[in-house]
């Protein structure tokens, strides 16, 4: 197989430029979709600037890249929380997450699929997250996240005969996103004590999850797919409050 070219999405920023600068180390050829650019400055990274959330733009993005690089892997990491509780949760909210988790990864992934079925190679990579199991005040994201944990699974099914796989990482709590500040703030009592209830001692770190996108990304793990890691220091193992 000749460069291995992944489509990263959100990786301008947080466990996305993790996911990047761990794929740029293993040698592929990045092109990360997001709103902003990324701050990695690298030959073989390609920023382009797209709003997720935006149907047309979406489908543009993808096909313009899968148009000009043989995309091998796609990595769908950009999401976001918009938290409520139930009788505060605004439907609209849900529709616009529904497109940005699920209806953009099955666009990048529609865009990719034939020159991976040319090559009778691929590798896609959903990121839920641990709030799939549950989490007060995460209606739309729980909702979609989970979503995805079963979109995957019967993906897997059908492109298994095309030489592609697909799996989900799930990470538990991780900082220094923007995401995890923005609801818990950095150096506060509530990010120790949240430390302190992960079964491992500590928060997550963006490269703990790049690791394990890597993993599942590479050719050689061809034989695991339909899966989902938890990469959440055991917090799926039990509740956990924010």
């Amino acid at each position: 197989m000749n460069e291995s070219v992944a489509v990263v999405t959100g990786g301008s920023a947080g466990i996305g430029r993790a996911i990047c600068a761990e794929l740029l180390e293993g040698g592929y050829r990045v092109v990360s979709l997001a709103r902003r650019a990324s701050d990695i400055d690298h030959p073989r990274l390609e920023n382009v600037s797209v709003d997720l959330m935006d149907t047309a733009a979406t489908e543009q993005a993808a096909g313009d890249v899968a148009a000009r690089y043989p995309v091998t892997t796609v990595v769908h990491n950009a999401g976001v929380i918009r938290a409520a509780l139930l009788e505060e949760v605004d439907v609209q909210d849900l529709d616009a997450l529904t497109h940005l988790h699920l209806g953009a990864a099955i666009t990048l992934v529609q865009a990719a699929l034939p020159g991976m079925r040319e090559r009778g190679f691929g590798r896609v990579v959903l990121l839920s997250s641990r709030a799939a199991q549950g989490l007060q005040t995460r209606t739309s994201y729980s909702a979609t996240k989970a979503g995805m944990i079963g979109m995957a699974r019967t993906w897997a099914l059908e492109l298994a005969p095309a030489g592609v796989t697909v799996n989900v990482v799930a990470p538990g709590p991780v900082r220094s996103t923007d995401m995890f500040h923005g609801v818990v703030p950095a150096g506060s009592d509530k990010e120790a004590q949240l430390a302190a209830g992960v079964p491992v001692g500590r928060l997550g770190e963006p490269a703990d999850v790049a690791r394990a996108v890597a993993f599942l990304a590479a050719p050689e793990n061809g034989f695991i797919t339909g899966q989902t890691l938890y990469v959440c220091g055991g917090t799926s193992l039990g509740g956990l409050s924010l």
